[in-house]
């Protein structure tokens, strides 16, 4: 069966989600990945309100669409970050509380055991019909960040002490165990979306991620090629070294430039979509990552899991691009064959 294809709904989280899936429907996607913010998914009221699961499955049978995974991004992001400022402006104000940064790095990690909790309730709500469908892709799948204490020593002067990189892997590892033993009571999967500013953003810093907390069957990856590659990092390794933990798959493009430009590979504090970056987003099929390469991969790694965009272009405007992303997807995926091509000249 082909994979759903489906919206990741961070992007649109100003849009109520009965109103981003009749859209979604009319874009032509299968589902919708649901953000635990706006209103299109909320973990507490999943546990404290009885109701609150079965209407949100009512909302999106409503217009035809189903959900395939939750995403936590947000909270997941201060459960090992330095917190400061910045924080507050992403987190619900009961995870903020106070300020206080390990207050909140706590608070983000029951969030976290909270969410797989919710999720698990979700997918146990929804109609026997649709259960069966969800059962297709094998596991069922909380997407986020899990943040960094380490990131800002990324090309740090003065250089970083002896075993401090060490120290941000074991603190990782000491905040998430607990985590993950919860989505493991669960049967819940969690999905760490590779990435700058986490505590893996390449193949190197996954393999050493996944050492300090011993291979947890229940952590693994949401790929997304558009932070791999501008990175000059080999996106399709990662699939074939990695295949067998890809539990969920985000379809973001990017461009970037093989000739010098005025803001390289960091930035230069400009915004996305200014002229003259080295690199930037794209609606799929519009930047370099080889998609065609990239179904393969998943194909040889036997993922059946959905294809989502996360749609973010700065140059377009988002429901163009949303549309064209929909039918690029639904014409690049394709079922691996079950012969041999030249099987009939064989006995």
């Amino acid at each position: 069966m082909p994979r759903p294809v489906c919206l990741f709904t961070g992007q649109w989280a100003d849009l109520s989600l009965s109103a981003l899936a009749a859209k979604a429907k009319a874009f032509g996607y299968d589902g919708l990945e649901l953000a635990c913010w706006g209103d299109h998914f909320d973990p507490r009221a999943a546990l404290s309100d009885d109701g609150y699961c079965e209407r949100k499955w009512q909302e999106l049978l409503d217009h035809d669409v189903l959900s395939f995974a939750i995403s936590t991004h947000l909270v997941g992001q201060a459960v090992c970050d330095p917190i400061d400022a910045r924080h507050q402006a992403i987190l619900p104000e009961h995870v903020w509380g106070d300020g206080d940064p390990e207050g909140v790095r706590a608070r983000a990690a029951k969030e976290m055991m909270d969410t797989a909790r919710a999720t698990r309730r979700f997918f146990d709500a929804a109609p026997s019909a649709v259960k069966t469908r969800l059962a297709l892709t094998g596991r069922t799948v909380v997407n986020g960040f899990t943040g960094s204490a380490i990131w800002h020593l990324l090309y740090a002067f003065p250089p970083p002490l002896a075993g401090q990189i060490q120290g941000g892997f074991d603190d990782f590892a000491t905040r998430w165990r607990p985590i993950l033993e919860v989505f493991d009571q669960e049967d819940v999967c969690f999905a760490l979306e590779v990435h700058p500013t986490e505590i893996a953003f390449d193949i190197t810093s996954t393999r050493r991620a996944l050492h300090a907390i011993a291979h947890h069957p229940r952590f693994g990856f949401n790929f997304d090629p558009s932070h791999l590659g501008y990175q000059n990092v080999d996106y399709l390794g990662f699939l074939r070294e990695f295949g067998s933990r890809i539990f969920n798959v985000h379809v973001k493009d990017v461009w970037w430039s093989d000739a010098p430009t005025p803001t390289g590979t960091f930035g230069g504090h400009a915004d996305f979509g200014q002229d003259g970056r080295a690199w930037d987003f794209r609606s799929p099929g519009r930047g370099r990552v080889d998609f065609e390469g990239l179904v393969r991969a998943l194909n040889h790694a036997g993922y059946q899991g959905p294809l989502t965009v996360e749609w973010e272009d700065p140059m377009m405007d988002r429901e163009h691009g949303a549309r064209e992303a929909a039918t690029f997807v639904r014409k690049l995926d394709f079922e691996t064959s079950d012969r041999a091509f030249d099987a009939a000249f064989s006995d």
